[in-house]
């Protein structure tokens, strides 16, 4: 399995070179090419890297809205997010349903529900190929079946909008917005997860004077908890044999 990182900016004004495109990932594994999200600054590039199918995790400008001319694949979003995407010039629409999975060729995905936003609710896809498996989440205040979601995942690839800050707020009786990273890395050590890599970066990150300095504290952080963070950039590529 190979992921290639083709975005990791958050809906964010500041941006890098390390840092360009809004969060987009390519799955490629044997014959099959998934991509998960596509924002709007991918509006206008007709690269969609052979891609047999497009995932969403919701309708968010940053994540969904990059599709919104169509797509040369089927995509695939979840009932939400569908109707937030009505008219959206998509021709092929899949529904993803929370805990069904669903084999495309040599990958096989399962939507599993995440707290993010009450206006675009959200989903993280689990996504497996041969023996190998991560779930991908880049917006998020909690995962509502977190041990299905990370239980035996070899990565968690997250929400990097916050380092050491919450931003998690309440909407009615609802909290939105983002865990920050320190956060999810407790997750990852209470399911055994050994590799968290973050993408969705946000200010803190992107706007920092020296990147560095904010992934020594991941590291930090990272290590306090027994497992290993990465900063994800654009281009990254990631092999799992």
């Amino acid at each position: 399995m190979k992921l290639t990182f083709l975005g990791t900016r958050g809906y964010i004004k500041p941006r890098t070179e390390r840092h360009y495109m809004m969060a987009s990932l390519l799955v490629s594994y044997r014959h099959t090419k998934v991509i998960i999200d596509r924002g709007e600054d991918w509006i206008g590039n007709d690269n969609w890297y052979d891609a047999n199918a497009v995932l969403v995790t919701h309708a968010h400008p940053d994540h969904a809205w990059g599709l919104k001319a169509g797509a040369p694949c089927p995509v695939y979003a979840s009932k939400d997010s569908w109707e937030r995407m009505g008219s959206f010039k998509i021709d092929k629409r899949r529904t993803a349903g929370i805990h069904e999975p669903v084999t495309l060729g040599d990958i096989t995905f399962e939507a599993l529900g995440v707290e993010h936003s009450t206006r675009a609710p959200a989903v993280g896809y689990r996504v497996t190929c041969g023996r190998h498996s991560f779930f991908y989440a880049p917006d998020l205040v909690y995962i509502y079946d977190r041990q299905d979601a990370l239980g035996g995942a070899d990565i968690y690839i997250g929400d990097g909008s916050t380092v050491d800050i919450s931003f998690v707020r309440k909407r009615d009786d609802t909290l939105i917005g983002h865990s920050p990273i320190r956060t999810e890395l407790t997750w990852c050590h209470k399911e055994g997860v050994p590799l968290m890599i973050v993408t969705h970066c946000g200010a803190q990150i992107v706007g920092a004077e020296d990147e560095q300095v904010l992934i020594d504290r991941i590291d930090a952080f990272a290590a306090e908890r027994d497992v290993k963070a990465a900063v994800a950039f654009d281009g990254m590529e990631l092999l799992l044999r």
